[in-house]
C-alpha cells in the first residue's frame, strides 16, 4: 500500500511539473501537438501507476523525454516562424467579408453544419455580418464582425441548401417550398440546388444564396 501510495504521488507530482512547463492553458486551448503530448503522458504514466512490476524510472524516464522535446520544439517555434507553421498549422480564413471561403473549409474539413454552429455559439445569426472568420491552429473559431453602429434585432436564419443538398424540413418549417426554391435560384441565374453552397431564409424572408466555386 506505501508502495504504491508513493508511486502515485511521485507520478502525479512529475505530471503536474511537466503541465507547467508546458504553460498554463485550458484544454481547448492545446495546439494539437500539445494535445498529443499530453494524451500520450497521460498513457505513460497510467501504466507504472497500476503495474508493480515496472520499474518506476521506466515511466519517468519517457515522461521527461517527452517533456524534454516539447520544450525543445517550444524554443524552435519562438525562434523560427517556418518551424512553429510547421508544427502547429497556420490559421485559415474561413469567411472573408461574409463570404465562406470554400477551399479552405474544404481544406480544413470543415462543414457548413460546424460553420453555422461555431457562428451561432458566438451570437452570430447572420453570415454577411462577419468581415472576418479565422480557424485558430487550436481549432477555434475567432468570429470579426463589421461595426453596426444601430444593430438591429437579430432574425434566426434557416439552413435550406447545404453544399447543394435541399434541407426539406427546414424549407418547409420557412413556410416554403421546392416551387418557391427554384424561382429563388432562377433569379440568382442557377439552375439546380446543386450549384448552391449554402442558402438561407430569415424570418423576415431576406435570402442568402452563395453559389458554389469553380473548381480548379
Amino acid at each position: 500500500m506505501t508502495t504504491a501510495f508513493l508511486r502515485t504521488v511521485i507520478l502525479y507530482v512529475a505530471l503536474m511539473v511537466g503541465l507547467r512547463l508546458m504553460g498554463k492553458r485550458q484544454i481547448g486551448e492545446l495546439e494539437p501537438s500539445e494535445l498529443v503530448l499530453t494524451l500520450i503522458i497521460a498513457d505513460l504514466a497510467a501504466v507504472p501507476m497500476q503495474d508493480f512490476g515496472i520499474p518506476l524510472i521506466n515511466g519517468l524516464l519517457p515522461i521527461a523525454v517527452m517533456l524534454s522535446l516539447s520544450l525543445l520544439f517550444s524554443f524552435f517555434s519562438l525562434k523560427s516562424i517556418r518551424f512553429r507553421g510547421l508544427l502547429c498549422g497556420r490559421p485559415a480564413i474561413i469567411i472573408r467579408e461574409g463570404k465562406p471561403m470554400q477551399r479552405a473549409m474544404a481544406k480544413n474539413r470543415f462543414t457548413v453544419d460546424e460553420l453555422f454552429e461555431e457562428l451561432r455559439t458566438q451570437g452570430v445569426t447572420d453570415i454577411s455580418s462577419v468581415k472576418y472568420a479565422i480557424l485558430e491552429t487550436n481549432g477555434e473559431l475567432s468570429v470579426l464582425p463589421y461595426p453596426d453602429p444601430a444593430p438591429s434585432p437579430p432574425t434566426l436564419p434557416m439552413l435550406v441548401i447545404n453544399d447543394g443538398r435541399v434541407i426539406q424540413h427546414n424549407l418547409k418549417s420557412s413556410g416554403h417550398d421546392v416551387s418557391w426554391l427554384m424561382k429563388q435560384l432562377k433569379k440568382q441565374r442557377l439552375s439546380s440546388p446543386r450549384q448552391v453552397f449554402l442558402m438561407t431564409v430569415d424570418e423576415e424572408g431576406a435570402i442568402l444564396c452563395i453559389p458554389k466555386e469553380a473548381r480548379r
